[in-house]
C-alpha cells in the first residue's frame, strides 16, 4: 500500500520512487479535490501544464494549453512560467527542457515513452547517418535528444511538407524515424529521402479491410487520417493532416460524419468544438483498443498532482546535448514562422 500524500517524503525516498516505480507512488488524501488542488499548485509555483490531444479528457480539461508537438513546442519557449509539467511522452518533455534548461520541467510518469521515438536508437541512427555523409538529416520531433542533436532540422506533422519544400534544392535528405510520414511528405513534395525504417504503433494497428467495411456502412462518412498511418490506408482517406489539422477539418466541414484514423484522444476536443457531428473511431486490427496510446494514458490526474507537489520526476540533460539539440528545433521554429505557419 502507498503511504498518503501527508508524509513527508526524503529527497532519497523520491529519487528510490523514481528510479523503482517512475514516478512518485503517493496516494493523494482522501476526498481531495485534484481540479482545485492542481489548479492551487499550479498558481503557488508558477508552474505551467502543457497536455497533448492524446491526454484523457481530464486531463486535456485542466491543463494550461493543449495541443500537437507543434504547438506544444511553440507554448514551451514562450512560456514565463518557472515550472513546466508536460502531460505528453517523454521526447515531448525532452524537447520542453531543451528550449527552457534554466526551467524545471517535470514529466508525470518518466515510463511514458513513444515506440516512435524507441524505434530510432541513437547508436543504429549515427552508423545509418555516416553511410551518407552529403546528406542533411531531417528529423520528426517524435524522436530523443540525442537524435535532434545529430539533425539539421525537426520538423512536425503539421509542418514537415512546407519546410521539407523550402529546403535548399540541392540539399540531399535523410528523414527519419517514420517511414510513413517520410513516406507521404515524398509524395506531397517530390523531394528524394533517404527514410528511416521507423513506425508508430498507434498509427500503423488500423484494419485496412474493417476500415472499408466501415466505409460502406457509413456512406456519407469522410476518413480523416494522420500521415504517420500506412500508406494503404492513407489512399483512402478524403482527408490527410497533423493532429490539430483533422480537429480543425472537423470543426470547420459541411460534413456531419467521420471516421478518425488517430489517437482517439483527439475526439474530446473534437466533441467539445463540434457537438452536432458523430465521429467514428477507426478501428485497429485486433479486439483490443491497440490504438490508444499506452505510452500517453501512462499520465493521471495523480501523477500530475504528485509531480506538482514533490516536483519529480524531472528531466535532466546534459548542457551539450541541449545545446546540440536547440539548433534544429529553433530552425523548425524559425521557418515556420516565416513560412506562416506560427504566429509571431
Amino acid at each position: 500500500m502507498f503511504p498518503q500524500s501527508t508524509a513527508s517524503p526524503t529527497p532519497e525516498e523520491i529519487s528510490i520512487w523514481i528510479h523503482d516505480y517512475g514516478y512518485i507512488p503517493v496516494e493523494p488524501p482522501l476526498g481531495v479535490d485534484l481540479f482545485s488542488e492542481i489548479q492551487r499548485l499550479k498558481k503557488e509555483k508558477n508552474a505551467v501544464l502543457l497536455a497533448h490531444y492524446y491526454q484523457d479528457a481530464d486531463i486535456q480539461d485542466i491543463a494550461d494549453f493543449v495541443g500537437d508537438s507543434l504547438g506544444l513546442s511553440q507554448k514551451a519557449a514562450e512560456t514565463k512560467a518557472d515550472i513546466i509539467v508536460f502531460a505528453g511522452v517523454h521526447f515531448m518533455a525532452e524537447t520542453a527542457k531543451i528550449l527552457n534548461p534554466t526551467k524545471k520541467v517535470l514529466i508525470p510518469d518518466i515510463n511514458a515513452g513513444c515506440s516512435l521515438s524507441d524505434s530510432c536508437p541513437p547508436a543504429a541512427f549515427a552508423a545509418f547517418k555516416a553511410k551518407y555523409p552529403d546528406h542533411k538529416v531531417v528529423s520528426y520531433i517524435n524522436t530523443s535528444a540525442a537524435i535532434k542533436a545529430m539533425s539539421d532540422v525537426i520538423v512536425t506533422s503539421s509542418n514537415a511538407v512546407p519546410i521539407v519544400q523550402a529546403l535548399p534544392a540541392d540539399w540531399k535528405l535523410i528523414f527519419a524515424p517514420d517511414k510513413n510520414l517520410g513516406a507521404y511528405v515524398i509524395r506531397k513534395t517530390g523531394r528524394d529521402m533517404v527514410l528511416w525504417e521507423g513506425v508508430c504503433m498507434v498509427h500503423t494497428i488500423f484494419s485496412h479491410q474493417k476500415v472499408r467495411s466501415l466505409r460502406a456502412q457509413y456512406p456519407d462518412a469522410e476518413l480523416i487520417a494522420h500521415p504517420e498511418c500506412e500508406p494503404a490506408l492513407l489512399e483512402q482517406a478524403d482527408f490527410i493532416g497533423s493532429t490539430t489539422s483533422l480537429l480543425n477539418y472537423v470543426v470547420q466541414s459541411p460534413k456531419l460524419q467521420f471516421i478518425v484514423a488517430t489517437e482517439p484522444g483527439i475526439l474530446h476536443q473534437m466533441k467539445q468544438r463540434a457537438p452536432h457531428k458523430e465521429l467514428i473511431q477507426a478501428p485497429s486490427e485486433y479486439s483490443c483498443s491497440c490504438n490508444t496510446c499506452p505510452h500517453m494514458k501512462l499520465n493521471t490526474l495523480e501523477k500530475i498532482y504528485n509531480a506538482l507537489l514533490f516536483e519529480a520526476p524531472e528531466i535532466s540533460l546534459p548542457s551539450e546535448l541541449i545545446e546540440a539539440a536547440r539548433r534544429p528545433i529553433d530552425k523548425m521554429l524559425e521557418m515556420s514562422r516565416s513560412l506562416g505557419l506560427l504566429r509571431g
